[in-house]
Order: structure tokens, then sequence, then C-alpha cells
């Protein structure tokens, strides 16, 4: 294991099955490594990896690949496909993105976390960290869901606060990563001057072989945050409201003609470290 963990999202993220919501997700992870130049030899941390949609489009292109994840499910389901497609240069550890030690300082070329690190606490540690392990001149390129952003993610939590209890007292949304400000003064905090942070809006499509209320399923079954959401609702008699309202937002949001396709809008901030 990379780092000591006591971060509280380790039981929200081995809930359910992440791998289920993954799966729609793989074309537009090998689209997003396509167009960051990650190439043969280049080392490369992907931090809050999942099972691999961003780290084994890297290592197929021949990158030299460590993926972390606070789940440790998610790290083996990676292991088995990394060695399923025979893939030795792409390896997987569990982790927690607010202390990466014993990775040294310096080591990656590339730092990638798509949706990952923006969820773990401690957000001026995480970027303090983020940084520390990534070369003089290398890049760091994240991908942050944008908060009150119409398009699907965004909308699912959003949804999903209004059946779920409060926060404790000093949780820092996730959400705030996606917020050019405090991207800018988090970084500004390990270091890196506002000249060298860019932002993007860039696209994540969501391709699922059923039908828009089918998919609402996958999430109420497999995804931690609307797991949560549906054991709240219940405690109030509420889970019809809200699957009424992810059906709705999923309906909606679908562009599909055959099976559901959903385009989601996030921020994809690059590095220069």
């Amino acid at each position: 294991m990379v780092g000591k963990s006591d971060n509280p999202n380790q039981a929200l993220w081995e809930k359910g099955d992440f791998t289920r919501i993954a799966a729609t997700m793989r074309e537009s992870g090998e689209a997003l490594v396509r167009r960051i130049d990650i190439g043969s030899g280049v080392r490369v941390l992907d931090l809050g990896c999942g099972d691999g949609t961003t780290a084994i489009p890297a290592a197929r292109m021949g990158a030299d690949v460590l993926g972390v994840d606070i789940a440790r499910n998610l790290v083996a389901a990676g292991s088995k496909r990394a060695a399923e497609l025979g893939l030795s240069n792409c390896r997987f550890q569990v982790g927690d993105a607010t202390n990466l030690q014993p990775i040294p300082d310096r080591a990656f070329d590339r730092l990638v976390s798509i949706f990952g690190a923006m969820f773990a606490p401690k957000p001026f540690d995480v970027a303090k960290e983020m940084v520390r392990v990534t070369r003089q001149g290398g890049r760091i390129v994240m991908g942050n869901w944008i908060p009150n952003d119409p398009t699907l993610v965004a909308q699912i939590l959003r949804i999903s606060s209004a059946y779920t209890p409060p926060p404790p007292e000093g949780f820092v949304s996730p959400m705030t990563w996606g917020v050019e400000a405090n991207v800018v003064e988090r970084f500004g905090g390990a270091g890196i001057p506002a000249d060298k942070i860019s932002f993007a809006r860039d696209t994540f499509t969501f391709r699922f072989a059923g039908v828009p209320s089918q998919f609402v399923d996958e999430f109420r079954n497999y995804y931690g945050p609307t797991m949560n959401a549906f054991a709240g609702a219940a405690k109030n008699g509420r889970e019809a409201n809200l699957q009424k309202e992810l059906e709705e937002l999923f309906s909606a949001q679908n562009v599909g003609t055959d099976g559901t396709v959903i385009p989601a809008t996030f921020l994809r901030v690059e590095v220069t470290c």
C-alpha cells in the first residue's frame, strides 16, 4: 500500500462495484489519453485510477504506469484487467491521494487523475502530493466535475445530495475542484504559479447498452454515492421520488438512439511542474 490511509472515502468507493460504471466510460478514457501526449517510456502515475479507465490505455501506448486508488476492490479489478491484457508495464496499488509516501519525489513524468483525486479529502495536501511526485517540467492532468454544471454527473450528485444526511463539519465538497480559482489556490499552495496552470472544458461520454432507466439502476446498485442516496431516501419513504428524478435526468440527457449515450462536461486541468 502507498501511504497510510485514514481516508473515509475508502468505504464509499469499495461499496457496490464501480467497474460497472467504468465500463461505460472506456471510450472516453482512451480518447483522453491520446490527447494528453502519453507515449512509450513515459512514467505515468494514475491517481484515483479505478480499474484502469485511463491507466490501461496509457500502458497500451507504451507508458510505464502505476495506478493508485483508495478502493481495494478496484485495484484488484485493475490488476486483473492488466494481467488479462498482458500489460507488464501497468501496476496497481492501494493508496491515498493525501499521502503518497513512500513514492519518492519527482518519480513521474505525468500524473493523471480523472475524477479521482478530486474526491479525496484535504485538497491542499492532495495538490502538494501531486506536485511532489511529478518531475520538474512534468505535467499533471486532472479531470474534475463542475459544480452546478447542467450535464449528467454534476446533476446526479446534486440530486443525490438532497436525499443524504448533511456532511460532517469541515467537509470540503469534491466539486470545489471544478472551480478554477480553487485549483489555482491549491496548486499555488504547492508552489505552482498561476501561469503554469491551464483549463479547458472537455467531455466524457457514457455509453450503456440499455435504456436510460436501466442505466439509472446501474448507478442505484453499483455507484457508491447513488447507493448512499437511496439508503437515505429509504429512511423516509422517498426512494420512488429519487428514482423518478434520476430517470427523468437520464432520459433528458440521452442523445443516443440505440442504447443510452450521455455526454458529461468536466474541467480539464493541466499543470506544468
